[in-house]
């Protein structure tokens, strides 16, 4: 039976920082139509980045990257990270912060926000508009309340991560895109 430690020794011997492999992986399926992490998605950038994070932080600069996102399969086949715990890396490296509960209300929808005034006894709420929603919303709870009420919240880029976007764009551009 084949180890994550022989997956190391046999294609990531000679990498800078040996990828992530998660032990869930099933190797022996892997092993029929192989492919290693490249050398150049494990190598150090500042600060101990690697291209997945830099790709993580792509992502983030969307506006659309929340606490509820799933990471696909790409940040550890392809560049080597475990996505969840590099996250908080960036977060912890002051890359990305979690926003708060009013500044994450545009990752909920108008059902969710009507549901959470109608909770506080607000009138009028089936002709709101979505602006209209966020306004009661701020005018009915404090963000300590709000917080209590979802749990979804959005990430943002900081303006070091913004920074290392520019200053690694070249990762970026060589990452596959969707075709919109």
């Amino acid at each position: 039976m084949t180890t994550i430690a022989d997956v190391m020794e046999k294609f990531h011997a000679d990498h800078e920082m040996k990828p992530f492999i998660s032990p869930e992986r099933y190797l022996e399926a892997w092993l029929l139509d192989p492919k290693p992490v490249s050398k150049r998605n494990m190598e150090l950038l500042r600060d101990g980045l690697l291209a997945g994070d830099i790709i993580l932080l792509w992502r983030i600069h969307f506006g659309t990257f929340t606490t509820e996102t799933w990471f696909p399969k790409y940040f550890e086949y392809s560049y080597g990270i475990h996505a969840s715990e590099h996250l908080k890396a960036l977060v912890e490296k002051g890359y990305t912060f979690i926003e708060s509960a009013f500044d994450s209300l545009d990752h909920i929808n108008a059902t969710m926000k009507k549901a959470i005034l109608k909770k506080k006894g607000v009138a009028g709420l089936s002709k709101m508009k979505a602006a209209d929603l966020n306004q009661a919303l701020a005018a009915h709870f404090t963000e300590e309340e709000l917080a209590e009420q979802f749990t979804i919240r959005g990430y943002q880029l900081t303006d070091k991560g913004k920074q290392a976007l520019k200053d690694y764009q070249a990762i970026i551009d060589r990452h596959p895109k969707k075709n919109i």
